[in-house]
């Protein structure tokens, strides 16, 4: 399957900061699109509040330069955030007093916000799902449908 570069850069990152512990739906470094954008927060400034959908003045600006941050544009980036905290188990938008996970490190939830941002991911490429196995246990006449390559 053909990927963009910058789904394929993007991956990588969060795979990486999955596994070196450095995924944090709290901090706009180490959130997903933090991790995106190679651990900086300066996107922060494209909303009002973490997690909203809704670009405010400076976000507006860059959206109507077409302005790309690592390839993704500014309205791309707000929805990758609040995908991977509403799938994390947050209200948006993420403020102290709304719902949130009692361990926002747990592994186990924070792979679900993965799972659901490279899902979005790969529908702003219009590319299939990469993280989609269930290909993998198609069957026809009792023998699996695609043959795996090692």
């Amino acid at each position: 399957m053909k990927t963009s570069k910058r789904l394929e850069s993007a991956i990588k990152k969060l795979y990486l900061a999955f596994h070196n512990n450095e995924l944090h739906p709290e901090c706009c470094k180490s959130c997903a699109v933090g991790n995106i954008l190679d651990r900086t927060d300066s996107w922060q400034h494209l909303s009002d509040a973490h997690g909203s959908l809704k670009l405010n003045y400076l976000g507006n600006v860059h959206e109507m330069l077409n302005r790309r941050f690592n390839g993704y544009t500014p309205q791309e980036l707000l929805k990758v955030e609040a995908t991977f905290l509403e799938a994390c188990g947050y209200e948006l938008p993420f403020r102290r007093k709304n719902k949130r996970p009692e361990n926002p490190e747990d592994k186990e939830m924070l792979f679900q916000g993965l799972s659901a941002v490279i899902e979005l991911l790969c529908k702003f490429d219009n590319v299939q799902n990469v993280m989609d196995y269930t290909k993998l246990f198609a069957i026809v006449n009792n023998k699996p449908k695609y043959n795996l390559c090692y």
